[in-house]
């Protein structure tokens, strides 16, 4: 287990930006894939995007085209550029390791994403 603290949520008006970050503390997403999740209220937990260890990419179909995956290694920080949110967004964030397709660790605290006039 290595703990991951995730940041960067908030209020935004739908169109908007908001960029995660996930930052681990030590050197894990040059090792192993990493993906970002999310739970909206009353849903279940669903992974939005996932990186490999070589940096290739895969989202959702509902991100596509809106949200960006990305990894510094040196810096051991996942994140997830967020653009053109929309009210179904709205949901906790989450970030986690992923080994053999599945979540790798307990989760953290996420963070909340909210999309709203």
């Amino acid at each position: 287990q290595v703990p991951l603290v995730v940041s960067g949520g908030g209020l935004v008006q739908p169109g908007g930006s908001l960029r995660l970050s996930c930052v681990a503390s030590r050197i894990i997403f040059s090792i192993y894939a990493a993906g970002w999740y999310r739970q909206a209220p009353g849903k279940q937990r669903e992974l939005v995007a996932d990186i490999t260890s070589g940096g290739s990419t895969n989202y959702a179909d509902s991100v596509k085209g809106r949200f960006t995956i990305s990894k510094d290694n040196a810096k051991n920080t996942l994140y997830l550029q967020m653009n053109i949110l929309k009210p179904e967004d709205t949901a906790v964030y989450y970030c986690n390791v992923i080994v053999g397709g599945r979540p790798a660790f307990s989760w953290g605290q996420g963070t909340q994403v909210t999309v709203s006039t």
